[in-house]
């Protein structure tokens, strides 16, 4: 299957280029964001509309603010930065818009009344948006759930599911999260780490099995976590293209998928290269320190205690929830064709890549679940205050490297039209997702697509502009916009 020179990778996608300029990251990032996230500063979504956050929590804003928007590196959506494990009609819409609704989590507060006639109408604004831009991008299919700090939710999907059939985004369908995957594989290490089990430290050539690989034994886990270990990436080796896509449902070994790693980059922890192999190697160790499939760690460490019923890691379990397609669009223009993935092995987007993608970028879910997991994960509840301080402390580690985004340990942070977000982005050949959580704001949006074409970060600009609207009383802030 010929795949144009824009999309010929099938894997996790292309990073962009190391920054030019060093961002300006302030030391306190960590501190800042770590308070602003366990605290929950935000908006609070009422009955009539949405207001600013309480006055008590001003000072922290302001701190928070500075310290990600210096680190900002001129990203404007949730998409951007790492390309990450990356129609013919757009489609009918789908569904009205879904009712707010309690989202039944331990991060969230209580939920409040029935949403009044302000938030129905912001509900309404949201669906809208999500149609428009879907549309305008010719994604085949999208959803999307937002998260808002008084434990209410708007879900919102759009086109469709499977074009052939026509069949229509449902609110429970699940797509592909791509890279978004390596926040999970990240939670479930840095777990261990908390627990005492491993260190960011410890050699990775010393927990990893017998592979055809050789790993320099400067390289730590915390290096395989901020992609500083100059190990090259599997997916970005062009001779991997044609097996992949050639056989479509075979199952991928780890020896046969490290067999495509390259030449190393750059000595281990002097520079920073995104890399698809630091996060199989991680689900390699995980699984060695639990005496667990990392499908098994994943669903009892993660998965089961957080509730995230509709997510799965696809390379070891079945399907939990209906699959949407994924879909290569071969041009520019909305209207162009898209070509089904699927290969009838019930894994989205077929199996060869997602088995080669393992640790890196093999989990699905839909997108109430992925919004879930963005805002127990970044509120705290995750890890805990200790797992959660180690999350984010990872930044200034990689700031000298230039990223194209700032980069922790499995996470991004960088502001969004002013608003401050950690989250991750995820690409496969037929997939784009996204999820961010805006810590001062309180507010978490997480978006799945099934293309590759279009950044899903632009839809999340969109969306967030309509859910915090800018109050009437601060002519700055619109000016801001």
């Amino acid at each position: 299957m010929a795949i144009p020179a824009a999309q010929s990778s099938p894997g996790l996608g292309r990073p962009p280029r190391n920054r030019r300029r060093p961002g300006r990251l302030a030391g306190a990032l960590l501190a800042t964001l770590a308070g602003a996230a366990v605290l929950g500063v935000g908006f609070i979504r009422t009955a009539t509309g949405l207001v600013g956050p309480p006055a008590d929590g001003v000072a922290a804003q302001s701190v928070v603010a500075s310290a990600v928007e210096s680190a900002r590196p001129g990203a404007s959506g949730a998409g951007a930065g790492p390309s990450s494990p990356g129609p013919s009609g757009p489609g009918t819409s789908g569904s009205a818009p879904q009712p707010s609704s309690p989202a039944a989590s331990p991060a969230s507060a209580p939920a409040s009344a029935p949403p009044g006639p302000a938030a129905a109408a912001v509900d309404g604004r949201l669906q809208a948006t999500l149609d428009r831009l879907r549309a305008r991008f010719g994604i085949p299919g999208a959803s999307v759930t937002v998260l808002f700090p008084d434990g209410t939710s708007w879900n919102g999907v759009s086109g469709l599911s499977v074009v052939a059939t026509r069949t229509k985004v449902a609110p429970d369908m699940a797509f592909a999260f791509a890279s978004v995957s390596k926040t999970f594989t990240s939670a479930l290490i840095l777990s261990l780490v908390d627990e005492g089990r491993i260190h960011l430290g410890d050699p990775a050539a010393g927990l990893l099995p017998r592979l055809p690989l050789a790993i320099d034994r400067r390289i730590t886990v915390g290096m395989l976590l901020n992609h500083t270990s100059g190990l090259a990436d599997y997916f970005l080796n062009p001779k991997i293209d044609g097996p992949l896509q050639g056989r479509p449902s075979a199952v991928w070994t780890i020896d046969r998928t490290l067999g495509y790693v390259g030449k190393r980059l750059s000595p281990p922890g002097t520079a920073w290269h995104y890399s698809n192999t630091n996060y199989l190697l991680l689900g390699l160790i995980a699984e060695r320190v639990t005496g667990q499939t990392l499908a098994e760690a994943i669903r009892t460490r993660l998965l089961e205690p957080n509730g995230l019923e509709a997510t799965w890691y696809q390379a070891g379990e079945p399907a939990r929830a209906p699959l949407a397609h994924g879909y290569r669009l071969s041009g520019a223009k909305p209207t162009v064709r898209p070509i089904d993935l699927d290969d009838g092995s019930g894994v989205a987007p077929f199996r060869s890549v997602i088995t080669a993608g393992a640790g890196a970028g093999s989990m699905a879910g839909t997108s109430a679940d992925l919004a879930r997991w963005g805002r127990l994960l970044y509120t705290g509840r995750v890890l805990g205050p200790a797992g959660t301080a180690i999350l984010l402390s990872g930044f200034s580690k990689t700031t000298n490297y230039l990223p194209g985004v700032v980069y922790g340990y499995g996470i991004q942070a960088f502001s969004i039209d002013g608003h401050p977000s950690l989250g991750h982005s995820g690409r496969f050949l037929g997939f784009r997702a996204a999820v961010r959580h805006f810590p001062l704001d309180g507010l978490t949006i997480a978006i799945l697509t099934n293309q590759s074409r279009a950044d899903p970060g632009v839809i999340v600009r969109a969306l967030l502009a309509v859910a915090l609207p800018v109050p009437l009383s601060c002519p700055i802030c619109a000016l801001a916009r």
